[in-house]
């Protein structure tokens, strides 16, 4: 890889992890219009550990303060809200796991086509745009239940489906449970911590297998850019989220969509 490579693919993973606009879209586009090849498993390891960080240092009071409580729910029955999403991250994780395991070969096999990842960018655009003008927005992290979880983890099991996007998929069902925006997009960040976390330790126990060399400088860099694209772009979601609603990412996910369909398909 050259630099431009390097910087353009650790910013397309810090940005695409967490907004809910499909990085699997995005990871077609530079392979199709520069003709890149595969940046190579060291480099997918460092990315994702470079938005595993950002999330977990953005959301560190949050996950000190859940784990600390879950400790406390497990050992001394104490109940809180903040023990609640904890076991709510730990079951909303499950189905994608159990999903994962089960049907991975025939994901990988039959549904990393062109016109499906266009087909689902679109669809679950329209999706998303449905679910923020029609859910009611007015429950908030005090009124978060384990029904709750488990109902964003069983949407988060269609994620497996490339172009769906992660994020995006757990945003609309919490804003279908009539989560707030806030809400469903704090939970889906939290959500991401063990699956990021997962992906990153099967794609490292993976290089350790095929000891596949590596350019130590590309590697670095790459990450510390994943890293610092994630951070922002949590805190800027976040911070703007209430404002702008969830109109221009379902708006560029359409014109995404509808690129892949007409130039690639």
């Amino acid at each position: 890889m050259d630099w431009f490579q390097v910087t353009f693919l650790a910013l397309l993973q810090g940005l695409t992890e967490f907004l809910p606009i499909s990085s699997s879209g995005h990871l077609i586009l530079p392979s199709q219009l520069f003709g890149w090849a595969d940046q190579g498993l060291a480099f997918d390891v460092a990315v994702h550990v470079g938005t595993l960080l950002a999330v977990m240092l953005y959301f560190y009071r949050d996950i000190c303060q859940m784990t600390k409580a879950w400790f406390a729910s497990v050992f001394q029955q104490q109940r809180s809200q903040q023990s609640l999403m904890a076991w709510g991250v730990i079951f909303a994780t499950i189905p994608a796991c159990i999903m994962g395991e089960l049907f991975n070969g025939v994901i990988e096999q039959s549904l990393r086509a062109t016109w499906i990842i266009a087909v689902t960018t679109l669809l679950f655009g329209v999706l998303l745009w449905w679910a923020d003008i029609r859910g009611s927005r007015k429950r908030g992290e005090s009124d978060f239940t384990i029904k709750d979880a488990i109902w964003i983890g069983l949407a988060q099991t269609l994620a497996l489906i490339p172009g769906t996007s992660r994020s995006g998929i757990t945003i609309t069902a919490g804003l279908m449970l009539g989560l707030n925006r806030k809400t469903a997009a704090r939970f889906s960040f939290l959500l991401s911590i063990p699956l990021i976390m997962a992906a990153g330790l099967l794609k490292g126990a993976e290089l350790y297998q095929t000891g596949t060399e590596a350019q130590i400088g590309h590697t670095l860099v790459g990450g510390l850019i994943a890293f610092g694209a994630a951070l922002a772009c949590i805190h800027i979601f976040l911070h703007l989220l209430d404002r702008i609603g969830m109109l221009p990412f379902v708006i560029y996910r359409l014109i995404l969509g509808t690129v892949l369909l007409v130039f690639f398909v």
